[in-house]
């Protein structure tokens, strides 16, 4: 899923006319320039990949971009409340194979115009939304709670694998073969994937046929205290009155206005700021993602760990991760305009930042199924939509930013970033909680 979700990002560079004169915002041509200034993007020596460039500014980009969030802003809260009703399973694939089938057609889209890919990446956000909030109606009924952090993390890790996959792939795809072939593969990839969730998942331990008795009867055990799943009702009052809750999604749209940036931005940063080539800058983005993969499921151990031996309690454990998360980051980010210059201090920074970013995947990002495991879907599904709100904005700004001011457009997207997650992080600390909530 999270192949699909970045391909535009390591695609773009490639897909964009950076030399040619202004023309249609989706003026395209069959091969890119060759008698361009600007050697970077050339490789000497190699067959170079024929495939339509676009002139879009900055600004278009940071649509095309953000697109895919808009699709998720509303989305998210009814497949949350369907998966917890009718069970993720069917919801997440569904939403998989769409997603994958919709990944396939993008080049044609492009080609055709800005607005029909505009309106087939919202939708296709929509797909993708189904499978992130779904799968947490999953892990409801199958993680015992004192596994749940070690559990969600080995599986979220997967947002990480796939940013590793084509950060590093869809870079030397772009520059041998064509961009086009970043869109094909990983959707092909996506549906072959669909097939095996349809024959391999199950919605719950007690219809799984190979299981062991002992095994199932554990699970089933250790999740008897959380109460069984909502059905149609829904607390709604009660869920607008909670200030824990409340804290979960300002926090989370804080979080991931930069957590956006960075995803969609990184590659592009790498080749007009460091003026990399398309392999090199896929390379580059996929560094720090490699190094952040092993240390994210870590972290989930060491928060299992220090859960399940009561060395700190989970309200403590949800706030420390937070607030690593989002003060180390902030403090380095801040550091790249000042150090650009400098490939590999740039290079550190952004390898460094990822391994403290993901903590707050396991701190109040993971914080729903702590004080309402019964709605786990549906909040999830909420925050979706905080965190959708927030790249949608982000990306839009970012794009916005650069198209007025090169100068200084990434020391102010930086500033920017900084000022909505300290604000966030604040929130979070004074009105945050661990425990199930009454009306949970």
């Amino acid at each position: 899923m999270f192949t699909q979700q970045m391909n535009f990002s390591i695609a773009m560079p490639a897909m964009v006319n950076n030399t040619a004169r202004p023309s249609q915002p989706n003026a395209s041509t069959d091969v890119p320039p060759t008698d361009a200034p600007d050697s970077r993007n050339e490789t000497p020596q190699e067959l170079k990949a024929v495939a339509p460039v676009y002139d879009w500014n900055p600004e278009i980009q940071g649509i095309i971009l953000s697109a895919l969030n808009y699709g998720t802003i509303l989305a998210p809260i009814p497949s949350g409340y369907v998966a917890g009703i009718f069970g993720a399973k069917y919801v997440v694939g569904a939403g998989l194979v769409i997603s994958s089938v919709l990944t396939l057609f993008c080049p044609l889209a492009a080609d055709t115009g800005v607005t029909l890919l505009v309106v087939l990446r919202v939708v296709q956000g929509i797909a993708q939304t189904m499978v992130l909030t779904g799968q947490f109606s999953i892990w409801v009924k199958w993680a015992p709670p004192v596994e749940r952090s070690q559990l969600i993390a080995i599986a979220r890790s997967g947002t990480l694998l796939g940013s590793i996959v084509i950060l590093s792939v869809g870079g030397l795809l772009c520059d041998t073969i064509g961009w086009p072939y970043v869109f094909y593969i990983f959707g092909v990839i996506g549906c072959a994937s669909s097939l095996l969730w349809f024959l391999l998942v199950y919605e719950d331990p007690v219809n799984h046929p190979f299981m062991s008795t002992g095994e199932k009867e554990y699970i089933m055990a250790s999740l008897a205290e959380q109460g069984r799943s909502p059905g149609w009702s829904v607390p709604i009052k009660a869920m607008i009155k909670s200030l824990p809750l409340w804290a979960i999604l300002v926090s989370a749209f804080s979080i991931y206005w930069r957590n956006y940036i960075i995803i969609t931005y990184t590659p592009t940063y790498f080749n007009t700021v460091l003026e990399a080539n398309f392999r090199n800058s896929g390379v580059m983005s996929a560094l720090p993602v490699c190094v952040a993969f092993p240390t994210f499921i870590l972290g989930g151990q060491l928060a299992g760990f220090l859960h399940s031996r009561n060395i700190h309690r989970l309200n403590t454990i949800r706030k420390l991760f937070t607030a690593l998360g989002v003060l180390v980051p902030c403090g380095l980010h801040l550091l790249l305009p000042w150090v650009r210059s400098s490939q590999i201090t740039t290079l550190a920074i952004l390898v460094v930042s990822p391994i403290f970013r993901n903590l707050c995947e396991l701190g109040v990002l993971l914080n729903m199924v702590d004080i309402a495991p019964r709605y786990s879907a549906f909040l999830r599904g909420l925050s979706e939509v905080f965190s959708s709100l927030a790249g949608a904005i982000s990306t839009t700004i970012t794009g916005y930013f650069i198209n007025q001011d090169s100068e200084h457009a990434w020391r102010n997207v930086f500033f920017v970033a900084a000022a909505v997650d300290i604000a966030g992080l604040v929130i979070y600390l004074i009105l945050g909680r661990a425990e199930v909530q009454d009306w949970a």
